[in-house]
């Protein structure tokens, strides 16, 4: 019965998010293609409101970590280096009998197939490496095979000196960078929640061995805030500690923080002690001296890094299911204003009597500073209605009142409350409620 619940609740965010233009299958008109997704216009304002909102978190508010581009394409040392090339890949069966796919560890092989429902059907365990390949240059051979990154995080490492450098910083210091990343999963899902395409917020924070501990625990605290900027209900937010058996091979700590989706409980964000693993490796494989100094101390060494990891997509997903609403009359996304694709729509009651032409003259005033949407179709409860479901924190109706006062009704989502307000003060009213 959840597992009904479940489905069904993410069938009506899937239709919704297709329905207002957030997410869209890829090569729909050609069937699509698995795990792999577009962003529609709403969708790509959220997308890069969140980002921001990470980003302004990172560099804009600290003055301790600089920013990062890296190139998804890389030499290919950088992936043995950091282990992905022997390392990185899961365990792989098949149903002998159905032919559906899955990932060994996520399957009992001593009872029937979960697909077709046939006893002792399942290959023998094989390694898949989640690596996709390509070739660089004309001539497809070994000597020319180059990967698309698995995670953004290498890119840093490989240009730890280039950063203190330019940027003339001092240890503890971080680096922070958004990218896309490619994994081609065995098994992907849940919508956006695994994807073989993604793109990761990801910042990694340099320190001195011995301080590591001190400022793991300090991440794990600013991390766990940052949700609450993204209005997420704090009850569905959780610590998920890595016991022993389940540490990467590079991590001496590592916490998740986990959402409680629909589906169960799952990971939004990773934060690791990684210890002086990375930059060590680089170091053996390019033969590049990659320790820091210490002018205080004379000292020379490869920093610790402690990594916060979080997938744009990932935390995407967990905003819209956080805030979908199912209401007596309505269905309404409360997202945090920061977020919301579109921060105000302007609605003029009737197309007569002047109010579309004042209607578009706010839009005009406002649009340099939020993404405004103008909207004249269909009755007023309709058109709230619509904005509802696409999470748009404020309506400006333009009424009869106007005509006589200049003054608009401002109406707030969650509590549909209405208010009016002079049209000289509405840029006011919403620089005051918008702010990240």
């Amino acid at each position: 019965m959840a597992a009904k619940n479940a489905n069904k609740v993410m069938d009506k965010l899937v239709s919704l998010a297709k329905r207002r233009g957030f997410i869209f299958q890829s090569s729909e008109i050609y069937g699509g293609i698995n795990s792999c997704y577009d962003y529609g216009p709403l969708g790509v304002e959220m997308k890069k409101n969140i980002k921001e909102l990470w980003w302004k978190s990172m560099v804009y508010e600290r003055d301790d970590i600089e920013g990062l581009d890296a190139s998804i394409l890389m030499h290919p040392k950088v992936w043995e280096a950091s282990g992905h090339v022997a390392g990185f890949s899961d365990p792989l069966v098949d149903c002998k009998v159905c032919k559906t796919r899955f990932r060994a560890d996520q399957v009992d092989l001593e009872k029937p197939c979960p697909v077709c429902g046939n006893r002792d059907s399942f290959t023998e365990i094989r390694q898949f490496n989640l690596m996709f390949k390509t070739f660089m240059g004309p001539v497809e051979d070994s000597a020319n095979v180059v990967f698309l990154r698995p995670e953004t995080a290498q890119g840093i490492y490989v240009n730890f000196h280039n950063v203190r450098e330019a940027a003339r910083k001092k240890l503890p210091f971080g680096i922070a960078q958004i990218g896309k990343a490619f994994r081609n999963e065995i098994t992907p899902g849940n919508f956006i929640f695994r994807t073989r395409e993604f793109e990761q917020m990801e910042m990694q924070y340099f320190v001195k061995p011995g301080e590591d501990e001190k400022w793991f625990e300090y991440w794990k605290e600013q991390r766990m805030k940052w949700y609450q900027r993204l209005g997420l209900k704090q009850e569905k937010l959780r610590f998920h500690q890595h016991a022993p058996d389940e540490l990467a091979h590079y991590a001496k700590a590592a916490f998740d923080i986990e959402y409680e989706f629909p589906f169960g409980w799952n990971e939004i964000e990773g934060i690791h002690n990684r210890t002086d693993f990375d930059l060590s490796r680089h170091q053996e494989f390019s033969g590049k001296d990659l320790r820091y100094f210490d002018d205080q101390t004379k000292e020379r060494f490869i920093p610790y890094i402690i990594e916060t990891s979080v997938g744009c997509d990932r935390t995407l997903l967990t905003c819209l299911v956080d805030a979908y609403t199912e209401e007596e009359e309505r269905v309404v996304l409360k997202l945090a204003p920061a977020i919301a694709p579109i921060k105000a729509a302007v609605l003029p009651l009737v197309k007569r009597d002047g109010m579309p032409e004042i209607a578009k003259q706010i839009v005009d005033d406002l649009r340099g500073d939020y993404r405004i949407f103008y909207d004249d179709a269909g009755s007023i409860g309709r058109r709230y209605r619509r904005m509802d479901e696409a999470g748009t924190p404020f309506c400006v109706t333009v009424d009869s009142q106007t005509l006589e006062d200049q003054t608009v009704t401002v109406r707030e989502r969650d509590s549909m409350q209405q208010e009016r307000v002079h049209i000289k003060e509405v840029k006011t009213y919403l620089d005051e409620r918008l702010k990240a």
